[in-house]
């Protein structure tokens, strides 16, 4: 095993600040979920120079790891870019790689075990809060219009091994040369790529079959983005359903959700719901 690895598998998250969104905070949360509902339970927060100054000793206290990027790697000039470089940080040799305001309802440990089918795994399509495959595909207009994958790197698995570098070579080669991609595609002249589209490009260069799983329906999440469940992008879907909890359960609309929340909306990250996890986690 490389030097590099310090446990053999674990989530990872990347928390970089921004003047609107507290990310370490919602990996804060985040690192408390997966302590309270999964078995298999390390976590390492990945985050830049500036952020890495506002870790504090309490959040210290539920993470495992806090790795420090190197912001002078030219990857920090591409929006988006730092998220191709979790092979490169991680500390586990099998890796769930997560986005940040991503919560857990009840344990996926089994999950690992479909994982290792491959060596690299994009989750595929999403869920709405029914329990069904979205239809909706207004922000995925320029992925079917290239006839790309449906990929979402809101949650991945990869393992040490010769595919899942490769994989993140060329993420980061699409990065780098997207202004000469994007000629060559419909619909992406003019849009910053969002790392699911750098991975769905990346997975049709690769082969859409060596880093996905379709068949394996469960393994997705359910994406509370307003227009992936129908409603208007106007409001948010706080403001437009009811929502409760019921432990680690989120209920929407009185129904359970049991697949991993993708909840979009910061705001739903409340000091009253990071206090509950610090009181069932760090008493």
């Amino acid at each position: 095993m490389s030097s590099q690895f310090k446990e053999q598998q674990g989530f990872v998250t990347f928390a970089v600040n921004t003047k609107d969104t507290n990310y370490l905070e919602l990996a804060y949360l985040q690192c408390l979920n997966i302590k309270a509902t999964q078995e298999q339970n390390s976590y390492a927060v990945i985050v830049d120079p500036a952020t890495n100054k506002l870790v504090t000793a309490q959040h210290r206290r539920a993470f495992d790891y806090v790795i420090v990027m190197d912001s002078t790697d030219r990857i920090f000039d591409v929006p988006y870019g730092f998220e191709a470089t979790a092979d490169y940080y991680t500390p586990f040799k099998e890796t769930i790689k997560l986005e940040s305001d991503l919560l857990f309802t009840q344990s996926i440990d089994h999950w690992w075990t479909a994982f290792r089918l491959k060596n690299v795994c994009l989750s595929t399509g999403a869920k709405t809060f029914a329990g069904l495959r979205s239809t909706v595909r207004k922000y995925r207009e320029a992925l079917d219009a290239n006839s790309l994958p449906d990929v979402y790197n809101g949650l991945m698995y990869f393992r040490y091994s010769r595919e899942s570098t490769d994989f993140f070579a060329v993420a980061r080669s699409v990065f780098y040369t997207w202004a000469q991609i994007s000629q060559e595609l419909r619909q992406f002249d003019t849009i910053v790529p969002s790392t699911d589209v750098v991975y769905a490009i990346t997975a049709e260069i690769m082969g859409r079959e060596t880093v996905t799983m379709p068949s394996m329906d469960f393994i997705n999440f359910v994406h509370m983005k307003s227009g992936f469940n129908g409603w208007s992008d106007a409001r948010s879907w706080i403001d437009t359903v009811m929502t409760e909890r019921d432990g680690d359960v989120i209920r929407i609309n009185n129904l359970n959700q049991y697949a991993p929340v993708h909840y979009h909306d910061k705001s739903y990250a409340t000091k009253e719901l990071i206090e509950y996890y610090e009181q069932r986690v760090l008493g």
